[in-house]
């Protein structure tokens, strides 16, 4: 078992079951510390190659996922393993589409889903979830047939 991410480090979101997940622009330098076990890549094509285990989601700057019964998957893969393994989320720049993706792991993670999107923004960072699109596919998130 890996320990998961220091609690104190940039950008590392503390979800009401204490797991902990760490959200990143790809855009800004990787980190100093420890690196992720798993990520979740958030971005309109496919990433760069990294050391660890990823999945990509497909997603365009400002938008919403393309296929989301895949992003609902990938987010609970994602939400699963934040549990014993260090779990990053991450898409340009690190506000929009992964404070999206962050609300939604709080929804899964028992914030209801009206109110994740304001949990991600005190939590996380104040400007994530860019778009009303966004912040509606959070709010439907919960409700949504192809939540898992």
């Amino acid at each position: 078992m890996t320990e998961t991410w220091d609690p104190a480090a940039a950008g590392v979101l503390r979800l009401p079951s204490g797991r902990l997940v760490r959200g990143r622009g790809l855009r800004h330098p990787l980190p100093a510390g420890s690196r992720p076990d798993f990520a979740l890549y958030l971005l309109g094509k496919e990433p760069p190659g990294v050391e660890w285990e990823h999945r990509w989601v497909r997603w365009p700057d400002f938008w919403l996922p393309s296929d989301r019964e895949a992003a609902a998957g990938a987010l609970r893969e994602a939400w699963e393993r934040a549990v014993t393994e260090r779990v990053e989320v991450a898409c340009g720049g690190g506000k929009g589409r992964t404070g999206t993706a962050l609300a939604c792991l709080a929804v899964l993670d028992g914030v209801p889903a009206g109110r994740a999107v304001a949990y991600v923004r005190e939590h996380y960072d104040r400007h994530a979830v860019e778009t009303p699109w966004q912040r509606r596919f959070v709010a439907r998130f919960g409700t949504s047939t192809v939540t898992p």
